[in-house]
Parts: structure tokens; sequence; C-alpha cells
């Protein structure tokens, strides 16, 4: 009997695949037999990580993509299925964000972080839905979201509104997909511990304690801990798992961080 928690032999894309949480999502999935493409605006980003699983026997690729442009996204869709034959599983996990006080942040700030996050987010799931359906075939999709989305984050109003609004496109878009065999759902992580998130949301180590300290579990969380339920969802185990935001935050938090 198959175990229904394999993703052996699945073919994944991960958007933003060549830093932090995206690089750990794309380690697991080929760790486990997954052939995966990983995606980015940066080919310096991608380098790393695909060198780092094919020095462990996985199956990766790598391209750049900028998923605000609905021809590179059609394009990272395609090499999908010429490389690999097909595609199982999408792993929405690109992102952008800066602080900034809402009365500061510019009509061009604003919609930039809203495309890069809300916007691209739709057309990466309308181009991998498409094929599906076309192809009379179902398909996953895996939305990242954040605790900022569920509870507003202050200096980032451009970035909270763009993930709360992934939330929502999330269960609308597993509405609309349902019969087509697609389920939809969303990962809000809180406060992960990534040299990126590190940077930008805890510089001292003072903000660090206190961040750790604003979770129930008293911590932050490691990248493998948003990796993992993307497995779950990716698998057989959730078949029955659709329009759901799943909150990987360590328990209740304060508004303090942003990742």
């Amino acid at each position: 009997m198959r175990d229904p928690f394999s993703v052996e032999g699945k073919v994944v894309v991960v958007t933003g695949g060549g830093t932090g949480i995206g690089g750990e999502i794309a380690r697991e999935f080929a760790r486990r037999g997954a052939r995966v493409l990983i995606a980015s605006r940066s080919a310096e980003h991608l380098q790393g990580v695909a060198r780092g699983i094919r020095s462990d026997g996985g199956v990766i690729e790598s391209l750049t993509c900028d998923v605000r442009d609905a021809a590179q996204v059609e394009a990272m869709i395609a090499a999908a299925y010429e490389r690999f034959g097909g595609l199982d599983v999408l792993v929405n996990n690109h992102g952008a964000s800066f602080f900034q006080p809402a009365e500061e942040i510019s009509p061009n700030g604003f919609a930039t972080i809203v495309a890069i996050n809300l916007t691209g987010t739709f057309l990466c799931s309308k181009a991998a839905a498409r094929r599906w359906i076309a192809a009379e075939r179902g398909g996953r999709i895996i939305n990242m979201s954040s605790e900022a989305g569920v509870y507003g984050s202050p200096g980032m109003a451009h970035y909270g509104a763009a993930k709360a609004g992934i939330q929502n496109l999330t269960r609308t878009l597993a509405m609309e997909w349902a019969h087509h065999g697609i389920l939809v759902n969303c990962i809000a992580p809180g406060p992960i511990d990534t040299p990126e998130a590190g940077a930008r949301t805890w510089p001292t180590p003072e903000i660090r304690r206190a961040i750790a300290s604003s979770t129930a579990l008293r911590r932050l969380g490691r990248v493998e801990e948003i990796a993992w339920p993307c497995l779950f969802l990716a698998s057989e185990a959730s078949s029955f798992v659709t329009g759901q935001t799943l909150s990987v935050d360590g328990g209740p938090t304060s508004s303090l961080f942003v990742q």
C-alpha cells in the first residue's frame, strides 16, 4: 500500500526557492524523491540551493522568473512540463517587503509589494490551474501567507494587506477549482529564523529574544517547520483539505514580527 504521506515522484515548482524557507522547502521535497524546479528573480540565489540538492542526489532544475510578469510565469510552468513531463504541486513561496510607516508608503511602493506577493500568487496559480484543467487532472497549490496577514503588521501595511489577500484568494480558488480536483491551501508562518528575516526583523539580540518570547513555545521557528507542512499539503494525506490557512506560528503571537 502506498504511503499517503509520500511525495516521491511528484513534480514540484517552488517560487522564491533560492533562499530561506523556499530553499528548505525545495530540499525537503527533493530528499523525499520529488523532482523540483525552483525559481527566483535572482539566478545567484538559485545556484547554491540547486548545487546542494544535486550533491545530495536530488533532482532539481532552476530558472529565473519575475512572478509579476505573466509571460515569465507561463514560461516557468511550461518549463516544469518540458523538463519533468508534468506538474503536481505549485508552492507559491515568493515574497518581498520593506519597513515604512503607512503614511510614508508611496503608491508605487504599495503597488510593488502587492504585485509581488498577491498578484504573483494569482498569476502562478492561474498558469498551473489552466494546464491542469485542460488536461482534466488535479493538482495542489500551496500559498505562503504570514501571520502579518492575520493580525496586521505595523510598519508594513502593504505587506500585511497583500498577505491577507493571499488567504482570501486561497479560499476563493479552492471553491472555484475544487470540481477540477485542484486543492488550494495556504500556510501562514510566524517568526521563522532565516538570515533574511533576522537582518530585517530582529537586528539586535534584545529584539530577537522579545520576538521569541512572544510565541507560546518561546522560540523562533525553523525553516524545516514550514517545509514539513508543505509536504503534508502536497501528499494524499491531505486529500480532503482545501481552502484552508494553516498557522505555523508557535502559538498565539503578538504583531511585533513579520515573516
